[in-house]
């Protein structure tokens, strides 16, 4: 035992990267153990008690693994209700009167994302509105959001199914200046979201409680836990503030 596990993030500069990350910590310190930080396409070059994988990157290791936000995997994941989480969102927005529902997704390729979009279409009853896949950054889905709204037939209302996309969609409505007549909800929370004017109504996640779900189930199978793989789901929330409600 070397009394260290590995955390693999995508980005820890991502709000809800950095919340997972403190709970892992503080959850691992709790075990007393370290933890140490790197991305999916590091190489392992030391020995880890167990991995944790946040990370859209596959990962092929014997040591014991919980992934988050992945589903499909041979190991224990730790996932947010996306696709209700998601649908819920949408759902929000029709009870607005709004039918023209814009899709932002970062790409179907991570299960998350997967489930978010699936989430939009179920709300929607499988009649979706413009749909934008393959965002990466808040400037892509900024430029999306203007070209959307430019066309012959804008939406009238965004879901925006990751944090990133969401801000990218704040930059895009006020400089358009329909930040007050476009409806908005992001999958997420992110910081400053609720001193924006409007406030950004968000499907919130939990990642400190998924941070320290995760590392209990690691911990659980560092001691011996020999069980079949488990989903462990956590519940998300949507939070009205006055972007989702215009």
């Amino acid at each position: 035992m070397t009394g260290t596990i590995g955390v693999f993030l995508d980005d820890v500069s991502n709000p809800f990267s950095a919340a997972l990350h403190r709970a892992i910590e503080e959850e691992a310190r709790a075990h007393n153990a370290h933890v140490l930080t790197g991305k999916p396409h590091d190489p392992l070059t030391k020995s880890f008690d167990g991995l944790i994988l946040a990370s859209a990157g596959p990962l092929q290791t014997r040591m014991p693994t919980v992934v988050v936000e992945a589903t499909a995997t041979p190991v224990d994941s730790v996932v947010s209700t996306n696709i209700s989480g998601a649908a819920t969102a949408v759902r929000h927005l029709i009870a607005q009167g709004h039918r023209r529902i814009a899709y932002l997704g970062d790409g179907e390729i991570r299960p998350a994302s997967h489930d978010r979009y699936r989430g939009y279409l179920r709300a929607l009853g499988g009649r979706p509105g413009p749909v934008v896949h393959d965002l990466h950054d808040q400037a892509a889905a900024e430029r999306a959001v203007v070209t959307l709204m430019r066309g012959p037939t804008p939406p009238t209302a965004i879901f925006a199914a990751h944090n990133t996309l969401t801000m990218g969609a704040v930059r895009a409505l006020r400089r358009l200046d329909r930040h007050r007549s476009v409806a908005l909800v992001g999958f997420d929370d992110f910081p400053l979201a609720d001193l924006l004017d409007p406030a950004i109504t968000v499907v919130a996640q939990d990642p400190a409680r998924m941070g320290r779900t995760a590392t209990a189930a690691l911990f659980e199978r560092i001691e011996g836990h020999s069980g079949p793989p488990r989903e462990i789901r956590i519940p998300t929330t949507l939070i009205p503030r006055g972007s989702g409600e215009l």
